[in-house]
C-alpha cells in the first residue's frame, strides 16, 4: 500500500495544497488578459526634434484626449522621467502652444495630462493677449512648428471678476491691473447684454476674442493658419468638473 493512501494527514495536506496551487493560478487565468492588456497600454508621448510633426487636428485630439484622462481619474503623467529630461536637453518640439490664466487651478500640464516637452505655455491673469506673449506665439509657430495654439479661459476667473468691478463702479485699478481691465474690457463691453452670468459671459467672450486675434496676426500666424498649417482655437475649463471644452 502507497504511503499516502496509508496517511490520512498526508492526504489531506496534499489536497490542501494542490487546490492552493489552483486558487493561486485562477487570478492569472481570470485576469491575466487584462494584466496583459493594461502592460501594452501604450502611454502618450510627444514626437521628439526628429520625429513627424503633427496635424492641427491631430494635437486636438491629443489635447482632449490627455483631458479626458485628467477628468476620469486615470491620468498617465507623461514624460516626466529623467530619461525624457535627457531627450529635451539639447532641444524641444511641443504639439501645442497654450494661452492660459495665470490662475494656480489651471496648470496645462495637469488639466491635459502632459508632461516635459509638449505644452509650450504662456500664461497671464485673463489669459490676454499682448506683445510679449504674441511674440511668444510666433516663435512657437515658426522656429518650433507648433500646429496648434489654444485660448483657455476658465470658470469664475477672479481678472474677469475684478475687470467687471472696476468697470461697474466706475473706479481704476491699481497699478499695472489697470492693463489687465484695459485688455478685458472690450470683450465686458461686448458680452454685456447677453442673459445669464456676466462674469461666464465676459470670460467665453475674451477666450474667443483672443484666439481670433491670434489667428489673424501678422506676418507668421494669419500666414500659417491660411496655409492650413496651424489652427488656432478657444478652450473653457471648468474648475468644478475638470472639463476642458472647445467654445
Amino acid at each position: 500500500m502507497c504511503d499516502t493512501c496509508s496517511n490520512p494527514s498526508r492526504r489531506s495536506f496534499l489536497k490542501t495544497a494542490g487546490f492552493g496551487l489552483v486558487a493561486l493560478a485562477v487570478p492569472r487565468i481570470l485576469f491575466g488578459s487584462e494584466e496583459k492588456k493594461e502592460s501594452k497600454e501604450a502611454k502618450p508621448t510627444s514626437k521628439t526634434s526628429t520625429g513627424p510633426k503633427l496635424t492641427p487636428d491631430e494635437a486636438l485630439a491629443r489635447l482632449l484626449e490627455g483631458n479626458r484622462r485628467f477628468v476620469q481619474n486615470r491620468a498617465f503623467h507623461p514624460n516626466e522621467s529623467p530619461e525624457r529630461r535627457a531627450v529635451l536637453a539639447t532641444g524641444q518640439s511641443p504639439f501645442v502652444a497654450i494661452l492660459a490664466c495665470a490662475d494656480s487651478r489651471v496648470a496645462p500640464e495637469i488639466l491635459f495630462d502632459h508632461g516635459l516637452g509638449d505644452i509650450f505655455d504662456v500664461r497671464v491673469a485673463g489669459n490676454i493677449v499682448e506683445d510679449a506673449g504674441s511674440g511668444s506665439f510666433e516663435y512657437a509657430v515658426e522656429h518650433l512648428g507648433v500646429p496648434l495654439i489654444v485660448v483657455l479661459g476658465h470658470e469664475r476667473c477672479g481678472a474677469v471678476k475684478s475687470a467687471l468691478e472696476v468697470l461697474g463702479g466706475g473706479g481704476e485699478a491699481p497699478g499695472h491691473i489697470a492693463e489687465l481691465v484695459r485688455k478685458l474690457k472690450p470683450a465686458i463691453e461686448k458680452s454685456k447684454d447677453q442673459p445669464g452670468d456676466k462674469a461666464e459671459n465676459a470670460m467665453r467672450e475674451n477666450a474667443r476674442r483672443n484666439a481670433a486675434e491670434l489667428a489673424g496676426l501678422e506676418p507668421i500666424l494669419k500666414e500659417k493658419v491660411k496655409e492650413g498649417a496651424l489652427k488656432v482655437v478657444a478652450m473653457r475649463y471648468d474648475l468644478d468638473t475638470g472639463v476642458a471644452e472647445l467654445l
